[in-house]
């Protein structure tokens, strides 16, 4: 656990030291809000929802795919001699998640500024966007992994993560649409569970198949 807390620690100074990344990511969140805002105003209740994880997918993406692909392979070469891959692994997809965590909420933040506040339920809104945000971290973090070993290739990652990230969007926002509306719709529990166990099947996965990854 110790090396798992130091390597965020790493990534957290590196983040630190080049703001110019983070800062970047907030204007894309920030941009991105605003065009929805100048095209849509203030839409209806299935549309502000839709817009929201079309948005979310897209900001993870930008926000996500650089966990391995910034790091170059004499840098992985020395953490191949000093790390346990699964340590290494798990720490990239701990801050991953945090930064999504953090840039979810002031996205829905802006959202709920600008595109209008419809939410009925907003601590299950809210806890069904820290799902997602997970859920999401965690996939585009191991595909990343993925990518980086494929000779630095982000289309990879793409092309592996938009299937399953489009299954994870269609079952979030009918988890959402709950907070939206007075009635808690029939499957939620079930919806909820599902997403859980995708999660855990995608870092089961990861921690299995990336110590061969890394060996490559």
């Amino acid at each position: 656990m110790n090396t798992v807390l130091t390597l965020i620690k790493k990534d957290i100074l590196l983040e630190w030291r080049q703001k110019h990344t983070f800062f970047s990511v907030l204007l894309y969140v920030s941009c991105t809000v605003f065009v929805i805002y100048m095209m849509a105003a203030q839409p209806e209740t299935k549309i502000w929802n839709a817009l929201f994880w079309i948005a979310q997918l897209f900001i993870t993406v930008n926000t996500v795919a650089k966990s391995f692909l910034q790091e170059n392979t004499a840098r992985n070469r020395y953490y191949f001699t000093i790390v346990p891959p699964v340590q290494y692994l798990l720490a990239k997809m701990i801050y991953s998640v945090v930064m999504m965590l953090i840039i979810s909420l002031l996205t829905l933040g802006l959202f709920s500024l600008l595109l209008g506040y419809p939410l009925l339920r907003p601590g299950m809104f809210v806890s069904v966007v820290c799902l997602g945000a997970s859920c999401m971290a965690v996939l585009f973090t191991f595909l990343s992994a993925i990518a980086a070993q494929a000779k630095q290739n982000a289309a990879l990652m793409a092309i592996m993560g938009f299937p399953i990230a489009i299954v994870m969007l269609m079952m979030l926002s009918k988890l959402s649409n709950a907070a939206l509306s007075n009635v808690l719709q029939e499957g939620w529990m079930m919806l909820l569970l599902v997403m859980l166990g995708m999660n855990f099947l995608i870092l089961g996965i990861g921690v299995i198949l990336f110590p061969f990854l890394w060996k490559e």
